[in-house]
């Protein structure tokens, strides 16, 4: 198994730390621990102060499961595995897919719900959607993809970097197609709950689909990167059991003071949601306004969903050069599409923090003294 340079997180490994302004934050603004212990009820603040810091259970903290459950229709505690969300993707995959098995995955995306699959010998094909038609993922256009041996098919919604969203029958029919060949359902759902418009969440995959595995964790909508606490949910018992065998390989177990601290969000996830959701509008109409101002050279195809959108960007030809130049001369960071192997006439710009009208103040100034 050989695996690729993750150009993502090395552009985040070189610049977040160092740029003062940050505009390419893919999560919600973080809480501070203070703020989520404030939230702890009777029985997880007493879980808190007595916590022994000793192994957990491998599958994760038998209230953590139970919390983690409660967000879903149909799925108990025991359909639960918790670990970093990033490492479900790679649990799944490496346990899932074999050599010679075909892959589908939504395209342009995170790094690794492809190249894993590659790596492991796999053949990938992507969905791509329609820049034109505001970023939609046309399922007839899934449905040329997959083959008899299409192992799995690996869905992001809403999408990274795009904020795509598909409808409840687009969904519908991307589960259909997927139960017509018996392939496994991939559903990277960690921007779920962060949809703009009313009604517009879709199912979990795994309500709908028992070879389904939802992929969801605190990380982006909940703001707490920090906690590294994710999950995969799933009614595919066989699939859960070979993904907690691989897991053994791995982290064997999560951090205990993460699992704690996740309970108390979980517990209190209404609450904080309805938080990032009301600053995540916000600051999307402030980039409405933002876009107007700079039409001529941004491109703003609006996102429906997450904290993220995916300008195209008209004064430049190369965003390579264009993100390097931000960041040295405005000291400003956002990521160009090459990260995302994507060309370079793109920029992933994230909107959740509670920064961004400074942030968008400062990168106005920039593009009006460098392009005017």
């Amino acid at each position: 198994m050989e695996l690729p340079r993750f150009k993502l997180e090395r552009y985040f490994a070189r610049h977040e730390f160092s740029a003062g302004h940050l505009l390419a934050c893919s999560d919600c603004e973080p809480l501070s621990m203070e703020e989520l212990l404030s939230m702890a009820d009777q029985e997880t603040g007493e879980i808190w102060r007595s916590l022994r810091l000793g192994y957990t259970e491998s599958a994760g903290h038998p209230v953590l499961r139970r919390e983690i459950a409660a967000t879903y229709e149909g799925i108990e505690p025991s359909s639960v595995v918790v670990a970093a969300p990033e490492e479900c993707i790679f649990l799944t995959m490496t346990a899932l897919l074999a050599p010679g098995d075909h892959v589908v995955c939504t395209f342009p995306g995170y790094q690794s719900l492809y190249e894993i699959a590659r790596s492991l010998g796999c053949e990938v094909s992507f969905w791509k959607p329609d820049e034109a038609d505001s970023w939609r993922f046309d399922p007839a256009d899934l449905g040329k993809l997959l083959r008899e041996n299409t192992r799995l098919v690996a869905v992001n919604f809403p999408h990274n970097p795009t904020g795509s969203l598909l409808s409840q029958g687009e969904f519908e029919s991307v589960i259909a197609q997927a139960r017509d060949i018996g392939a496994t359902l991939l559903a990277d759902e960690m921007y779920r709950h962060l949809e703009f418009e009313e009604g517009r969440t879709l199912p979990a995959a795994c309500e709908l689909y028992d070879r389904a595995l939802s992929l969801s964790g605190l990380s982006k909508v909940y703001g707490f990167p920090g906690l590294r606490l994710g999950w995969l949910a799933t009614a595919d018992s066989e699939a859960l059991n070979r993904v907690c065998e691989m897991k053994d390989y791995t982290t064997i177990c999560l951090s205990a003071p993460s699992e704690v601290l996740g309970i108390i969000a979980l517990r209190n996830r209404g609450a904080i949601i309805d938080q990032q959701l009301a600053r995540v509008r916000r600051n999307l109409a402030r980039l409405d306004e933002f876009f107007g101002d700079f039409a001529d050279c941004l491109r703003w195809n609006r996102p429906r969903g997450g904290s993220i959108g995916f300008p195209r960007v008209e004064c430049a030809e190369d965003t390579d050069g264009f993100c390097a130049e931000l960041v040295e001369r405005a000291d400003i960071m956002l990521l160009p599409g090459s990260v995302f192997s994507y060309g370079k006439r793109h920029v992933r710009i994230g909107f959740g923090r509670e920064d961004l009208p400074e942030v968008l103040d400062r990168f106005a100034e920039y593009l009006a003294k460098r392009f005017r």
